[in-house]
């Protein structure tokens, strides 16, 4: 996604209680402006994760894990955007799709994770776990780091989306897509 966007490096947003919905959810594409989707690997927090944390500090917070599907949107007219100009439209981030969730314990790796995503039934992406920061855990650990500056922390119940495995693809009416990985549930949304 970082090749995709031309950034070289993480950016953040906010995921608020209105924008998420569960695998099966129906969304309409005259609701947004330019909206594109990707698949990625979520967490669930089961702990306050209140200053910077390491790698283990960060595995030991982690309650559950799921796929996900992130619909991103913007305000800008084109997709020529800036890391500045995603910071400031929220990353992008619009909407977000949750698969089932399983419970994280240490004999999941997720850099292993291999991912498809269809759409309409055809292959749109691929990609592994791994192609987050060579672990999708390492975007939790740098969220701790950036968040205190920014005034905040994140907190029991907070869902943390990793990063996308596979370049956005464009949101298109009339289409499922549906995304799959080695050890987690499926995620699916039709778009209308």
């Amino acid at each position: 996604m970082q090749q995709q966007m031309g950034i070289d490096e993480p950016d953040s947003g906010f995921i608020l209680q209105d924008m998420v919905a569960s695998s099966g959810s129906a969304l309409h594409a005259a609701d947004f402006m330019s909206p594109r989707i990707e698949t990625e690997i979520a967490f669930r927090l089961g702990r306050d994760l209140s200053e910077p944390a390491d790698l283990a500090t960060v595995r030991c917070a982690v309650a559950e894990v799921f796929l996900a599907f992130e619909i991103l949107d913007t305000c800008f007219t084109t997709w020529g955007i800036t890391l500045v100009d995603s910071i400031a439209d929220n990353a992008a981030c619009a909407a977000v799709i949750t698969g089932g969730p399983v419970p994280f314990g240490p004999a999941l790796d997720l850099a292993a994770e291999q991912i498809t995503v269809t759409a309409a039934g055809d292959v749109a992406g691929t990609g592994e776990g791994r192609d987050v920061l060579g672990d999708p855990l390492l975007a939790l650990v740098w969220l701790t780091h950036r968040l205190p500056a920014l005034g905040t922390t994140l907190h029991a119940g907070d869902i943390v989306l990793a990063g996308s495995v596979h370049a956005s693809i464009p949101l298109t009416p009339g289409t499922h897509y549906r995304a799959t990985s080695t050890a987690l549930p499926p995620v699916d949304v039709r778009v209308l």
